[in-house]
């Protein structure tokens, strides 16, 4: 073996050392993370369950509307009263139990300006509007359901195409962009927990309300990484101390 080579191998297991080290304390910093966010959700899901079964309050004002925010307002239970406008309504697919289908939004028209509400989910049979029973566009109708912030496109949605008609994400500005309908309207939509309509569809009182809580899997999955980078760190330094003796 040269010289060279025996000057260098010291030199390597110190910056495996180094880097074994480094990737524990990574480790760690991770795992305490999850932990924090482990600690966020379980507050999460508990205020989220408490707004969902608390009693009704009226739907924001519109001059509050600019402040909606998911941590202070989403599943709120609200209650909103005024007009559906059926001629503007859009159906979004869905994918639920009951199999795939759309959601009906239809824009109800308040004394205090134009919210979306989810009236439910309807099969293929039921998607047009002459299929269903429902009210008038005179008539005053009351809606309690749950205050739901828009849905983006992503991973698993995909882009609304309005040119088309077609509907993927329950985004009420894109709705209202693409339909007629008198202002202000709510930058949300209302999810609604009972049924409205006259005849048997939409079903509503289907949003699901879960969170997926992974965060201590993940943090002990963090935390034994940063053990087995310890370890092979101590087999590194006894590995230069055998050597040296």
């Amino acid at each position: 073996m040269s010289e060279s080579t025996r000057a260098t191998r010291p030199l390597v297991r110190w910056a495996l050392l180094a880097f074994l080290l480094t990737a524990a304390a990574g480790f760690i910093a991770l795992g305490v993370w999850q932990v924090e966010r482990l600690g966020w959700k379980r507050d999460l899901i508990a205020r989220v369950d408490a707004r969902v079964h608390a009693t009704p309050a009226p739907m924001p004002a519109s001059s509050y509307w600019a402040r909606i925010h998911t941590v202070d307002d989403e599943y709120r239970r609200v209650t909103a009263t005024g007009r559906f406008l059926h001629s503007q309504e859009v159906a979004v697919y869905a994918t639920t139990e009951r199999g795939p289908g759309y959601w009906i939004f239809t824009p109800l028209v308040t004394a205090d300006g134009t919210v979306w509400i989810n009236r439910g989910y309807v099969d293929n049979a039921h998607r047009a509007r002459d299929s269903r029973a429902r009210h008038t566009d005179d008539e005053r109708v009351s809606v309690t359901g749950l205050l739901r912030l828009p849905e983006r496109a992503g991973l698993f949605l995909r882009d609304n195409v309005p040119g088309e008609d077609r509907w993927y994400t329950r985004a009420p500005d894109e709705f209202t962009a693409a339909r007629e309908m008198p202002g202000p309207v709510a930058p949300f939509f209302v999810d609604a927990q009972d049924r409205i309509d006259i005849g048997n569809w939409p079903v509503a009182g289907m949003t699901m309300v879960s969170f997926r809580n992974n965060h201590l899997s993940y943090a002990l999955t963090w935390f034994g990484m940063a053990l087995l980078a310890l370890l092979a760190a101590g087999f590194v330094v006894r590995s230069e101390f055998r050597r040296k003796r």
